[in-house]
């Protein structure tokens, strides 16, 4: 074989062990990377060994006392509402209201055209006056009469007295045609009938308006107090009803009921239960109730839905965790409990109800116990955890002592040991002599 071919396969061989012990140490170095961004930045247990620990957020089971509420969608209502309507045909001559004023019972309104009920009360007037002059001269007539009466027929006498009858039963339907004609004057001058707020004007100046307009004048509403009708499951009845009858009187107002936001915690308002319907709606299997509300910020307003909250009772002395904290597995409803040496225990509890961002407990847990908050989606039973809320502190320690070693060191730095400095001074007085 030639020498020049005998070298060309030497290095040929040389190259692909080269190669291949390249393609080794980068394999070597992606599992030392892998396996350092996997495992290196996580913190293991207080020995260095064994499986990492997790960072969790822990908090103290106590007691409490925790309301139970019943929750419904509602609708808001005027406490009453009245469409204003003309008692009498006529013109409208005068508006004296500003559409959206609050108004008090009794406030003119309107104005109609008065002048042709303003004639008819005039003429009752004159008709009363006129028969009571009459009435006046027959019992004068029959005062004579009954003088004369030896003197005179009895009859006569008899004549004079039907008369007197006759005009006193004149005034009397005199007095009723104008107390009529007074009040047919009276409405001409449109009053409020209630306290409460107005609507929007249906009708200008200057129309006929006619008691039987469909529309009316106006809508007065009155928003203080005011009403909520909300809607409950009928299943929620009995509990509703065993409620009331603690009391000895059997008031529904002493429930209360609630009006929250949006959040379903704030509170906007609070009232009274006024009312449990008398009938469950067959179509929806619910239950109509009605409540009170004190609305002097108008908080509340005619026609809106709004969420209420029936407060049914309350639990004293709950035993009470974090709603997150509760697990709900397979088997059954269980906590992460944390134990003295920071290990949490996976154990099986029972809950009552739950109310917002707290959950009762009756059974499996001990007041002082810590539980798991935040955390729980990397832990098992058995594992340790680093607090963090201890982690935080002992970082603050461990800062503070850092500091406070590098101001020691730097005083120690600055001053020189005494040793030293007699050397020093020794040295000089030598050269001095």
């Amino acid at each position: 074989m030639p020498v020049m071919q005998r070298f060309n396969i030497a290095m040929k061989r040389d190259h692909n062990k080269w190669y291949k012990r390249i393609i080794a140490v980068f394999a070597v170095l992606t599992v030392i990377l892998l396996g350092y961004l996997l495992l290196g930045g996580a913190k293991t247990d207080k020995g260095g060994k064994g499986k990492p620990s997790v960072l969790a957020t822990v908090q103290v089971v106590g007691h409490k006392d925790i309301p139970v509420y019943l929750n419904g969608l509602g609708t808001v209502q005027a406490y009453n509402t009245v469409t204003v309507h003309s008692q009498v045909d006529g013109q409208l001559m005068q508006i004296l209201f500003h559409e959206g004023q609050d108004v008090k019972k009794g406030d003119a309104l309107a104005k109609i055209d008065p002048r042709i009920f303003q004639a008819q009360f005039d003429q009752a007037t004159a008709s009363r006056a006129k028969d009571e002059a009459s009435l006046a001269n027959a019992r004068l007539d029959l005062k004579r009469y009954e003088k004369l009466k030896d003197d005179i027929s009895a009859q006569t006498v008899d004549t004079a007295r039907a008369t007197v009858k006759q005009f006193e039963a004149a005034v009397k339907v005199d007095q009723a045609a104008l107390d009529t004609a007074k009040t047919q004057l009276s409405y001409t001058t449109i009053t409020s009938p209630i306290n409460g707020r107005t609507g929007i004007r249906q009708v200008d100046v200057g129309n006929i308006i006619h008691p039987g307009d469909a529309n009316g004048l106006m809508v007065i509403t009155q928003l203080d107090p005011i009403s909520v009708v909300f809607s409950l499951p009928q299943q929620e009845i009995q509990k509703i009803n065993m409620q009331i009858n603690k009391n000895d009187e059997g008031q529904q107002g002493d429930l209360k009921v609630f009006i929250v936001d949006t959040d379903g915690h704030t509170k906007l308002a609070k009232g009274e239960l006024k009312l449990v319907d008398n009938q469950i709606d067959p179509n929806t299997g619910t239950v109509r109730l009605k409540s009170t509300f004190r609305n002097s910020k108008h908080v509340l307003w005619p026609g809106a839905f709004v969420n209420v909250r029936l407060l049914l009772n309350t639990i004293e002395n709950a035993l009470v965790v974090p709603t997150v904290a509760v697990q709900h597995g397979q088997a059954s409803t269980y906590i992460y409990v944390v134990s003295a040496e920071n290990k949490v225990e996976m154990r099986p509890v029972k809950v009552s109800i739950t109310e917002g961002m707290e959950t009762v407990v009756v059974d499996g847990l001990k007041e002082g116990e810590r539980v798991v908050t935040d955390g729980m989606a990397k832990l098992h039973d058995g594992d340790h955890i680093d607090i963090a809320g201890e982690e935080k502190k002992a970082d603050k320690a461990g800062d503070k002592n850092s500091a406070d070693k590098k101001t020691d060191d730097k005083n120690s730095g600055d001053k020189k040991p005494d040793g030293a400095e007699a050397h020093r001074k020794k040295h000089k007085a030598g050269k001095e002599q």
